[in-house]
């Protein structure tokens, strides 16, 4: 008997000052379909997550709100709350960082630090408003971006071209409280030093991410790691460092120890550190170095374990493009909701997810019609035919199956273990592939035994073809049970049952009552999505363009992780061919690709063949000339490249080439394959 494991998992704390979005519920509805199918497998899994709630933003909209922020953060937890509930994501605990629990972890984790040796103090300049008598941290600062010239920038990042910056770096800098101009002052901060562990680390670190995400942060220990700032000055919302007045914790301290302390508050504590428990962290690209160096480093110093794994995800784009507000592809989850079912969206989502780092495309078009056609007219019009003719016209009782109604249905069990390996891989989109086979092979089943026609002959013959027919559908429907909870619980129902574990679908239901038919789900129209994206348009005058924000942004350049040099290498380079204009450049489709195979090509001495995985586009062969940066091949199985899939197949000697793999740099000299995560940590912009 298989050995039923003990889980703990977590989705990234979504941040108290703003409403959940689309972009964010990637994470967590895909975490929810992870913890969901271990509980369906027997397996112990707790999911815990909570608010990340301190830090300057809470503090300053909670003055502009004329509230505390203790008040904001309250409601705020409300709200999400209430938004992940009703979109069906079921935690076994949701807490908030600002807690005794984790006031108290917290201290004891840096005092750890401390007691080894890995805190150091620095003195640094910064911008201090002499009429408001205070250090003003970064978003209490206005003035001209350094970089672009862009005024009105707040003191750690620009919103126009994105860059970073130390706040004293600014031009004209204004107190965004009184509007006067302030001086620079020098300021004690604390550092957590990460050279400490620098072996450590670079040890840690591959075993516990997938080999994209490691190398791009093994990257940084070719030289010795800096250390981390730690501290804020007041004012500031959020936990006091022990030992020091008006000296605060930066709220990536705290906001990690959230998971520990929400685990604790679920009376759980003793799980983190039991040998026998695997730790899951599900986040988005966007704070893997908070996550993968930061966080395994204190952890360590501290004697806790750190995480089994850190499954990584990429962004949202809808349309292909960033999620705008003037154009309303910015929708809020109770925007969404007030027009769409959310199944819907779990459902599209699971069909998108594949476990890597790539970003996701939300296709509203696309949209309307998998879940029309495939959720809708394929999955539930099984149970929706066969139990609508089983009750109206023959009193609705199974029958017995025939050989090939055992045939399908046994075809259907044979799937499990296949789509089980698909979602603990996080592979959902594979599991739904297999899903839909499956749904393809009863709706097969159900036309050839055409029981609209038998029913008028042979009731008995009839009743057979509806018994296996739903007899498959039960068995989907189970396998589905992640993806869509509420829709399994309506299935459970139909078919008298009130549980069902992985372990049910190698059941059968034959001569006993159906229970009443209730719609599952509903046809979306295209209308519900307008009204949506019409609900979701800014009012004249807001900020139209975002991205997906997060505090990792607002670091400021390459903090904590390793000396850059600044500036750009001086080289000899060839002259710029022939200017192009934007919209050849629009042309391109570029797509991310994980290569299956990747060999020399005989008598060849600049060619690789790849052969890739490009998703729904299937395979493609393409043809490279990068063999000097790559004299083993091999390597790069698995990998994910960007390549631009609507380039024109080129036959060549060796074969037919379809696409080009983007390469940064020069061939035998620097540079490599292009991969997603290069955008993610603010290499090649590839979008």
């Amino acid at each position: 008997m298989e050995k039923k494991r003990k889980i703990v998992v977590t989705s990234a704390l979504p941040y108290a000052n703003g409403d959940i979005h689309i972009g964010h519920l990637v994470e967590y509805i895909q975490t929810d379909f992870w913890v969901r199918f271990q509980k369906m497998r027997g397996n112990e899994c707790v999911y815990v997550c909570a608010d990340d709630t301190h830090g300057t933003p809470i503090m300053i909209r909670a003055r502009k709100e004329g509230i505390t922020p203790e008040e904001l953060i309250a409601r705020s937890h409300t709200q999400h709350l209430k938004d992940f509930t009703d979109f069906q994501i079921k935690f076994d605990n949701y807490y908030t960082t600002n807690s005794p629990e984790n006031k108290a972890l917290s201290e004891e984790i840096y005092k750890a630090a401390e007691a080894k040796g890995y805190i150091t103090r620095k003195t640094t300049p910064q911008l201090y408003c002499e009429k408001c008598k205070m250090f003003l941290p970064d978003r209490f600062v206005k003035g001209v971006c350094p970089k672009c010239g862009a005024e009105g920038q707040y003191g750690d990042s620009c919103d126009k071209c994105g860059s970073t910056y130390a706040a004293e770096e600014l031009g004209s800098p204004k107190c965004t409280t009184c509007g006067s101009s302030p001086v620079v002052k020098d300021s004690e901060h604390l550092y957590y030093e990460l050279e400490p562990q620098h072996d450590y680390l670079e040890k840690w670190i591959p075993d516990h991410t997938t080999s994209d995400v490691s190398n791009k942060l093994l990257e940084w220990f070719k030289e010795p790691l800096r250390g981390w700032c730690i501290s804020r000055d007041a004012p500031y919302f959020g936990f006091e460092i022990p030992g020091f007045k008006d000296k605060y914790f930066y709220v990536w301290v705290d906001a990690p120890v959230g998971y520990i302390a929400s685990l604790k508050n679920a009376g759980k504590f003793e799980m983190w550190n039991d040998p026998e428990v695997e730790l899951y962290h599900f986040i988005g690209k966007d704070i893997i170095r908070f996550h993968c160096l930061f966080w395994p480093g204190m952890l360590n110093a501290a004697g806790f374990k750190g995480p089994t794994k850190v499954f990584v995800h990429g962004f949202l784009t809808v349309n292909g493009e960033k999620m705008s507000k003037s154009k309303g592809t910015f929708v809020s989850a109770r925007t969404y909701l007030d027009n769409l079912p959310p199944e819907a969206l779990r459902y599209y989502y699971a069909a998108k997810l594949g476990g890597t780092t790539d970003d996701m495309d939300l296709n509203l078009s696309d949209f309307v019609q998998r879940v029309n056609s495939d959720l809708v007219g394929k999955i539930t019009n099984i149970a929706s035919r066969a139990s609508q003719m089983l009750q109206k016209k023959l009193g609705g009782k199974l029958g017995s199956m025939d050989e090939d109604g055992r045939g399908l249905v046994q075809k259907c069990i044979d799937a499990g273990e296949t789509i089980a390996k698909h979602y603990e891989d996080r592979k959902f989109n594979q599991a739904v592939v297999e899903i839909c086979r499956l749904a393809d092979a009863a709706n097969e089943y159900f036309d050839k035994r055409e029981p609209w026609k038998s029913i008028k002959t042979d009731e008995e013959i009839t009743r057979t073809a509806l018994t296996s027919a739903l007899n498959a559908f039960r068995i989907i429907a189970i396998y589905l049970s992640p993806i869509l909870p509420e829709y399994a619980k309506k299935a459970m129902k139909l078919f008298g049952e009130n549980e069902w574990s992985w372990q049910s679908s190698k059941e059968a239901k034959e001569n006993c009552a159906l229970g009443e038919y209730e719609y599952l789900a509903s046809r979306i129209d295209i209308k519900q999505v307008e009204a949506m994206v019409e609900a979701a348009k800014v009012r004249p005058g807001e900020s139209g363009e975002v991205s997906h924000e997060s505090r990792a942004s607002k670091n400021k350049g390459n903090e904590g992780i390793g000396k850059r040099e600044e500036g750009i290498e001086k080289r000899e380079v060839e002259p710029l061919k022939a200017e192009i204009a934007f919209p050849d450049f629009e042309k391109l489709d570029l797509r991310v690709g994980v290569v299956e195979s990747c060999e020399i090509v005989p008598k060849s001495s600049k060619l690789l063949k790849f052969v890739l995985d490009a998703g729904a586009l299937g395979k493609r062969t393409i043809f490279s000339g990068i063999r000097q940066a790559y004299p083993q091949p091999q390597d790069l199985v698995g990998k994910e490249v960007v390549f631009v899939a609507n380039l024109a197949p080129r036959k060549m000697s060796v074969g037919v080439s379809e696409g080009m793999i983007l390469f940064a740099g020069e061939p035998g000299q620097s540079g490599g394959v292009v991969s997603p995560l290069d955008c993610a940590f603010g290499g090649t912009q590839v979008t």
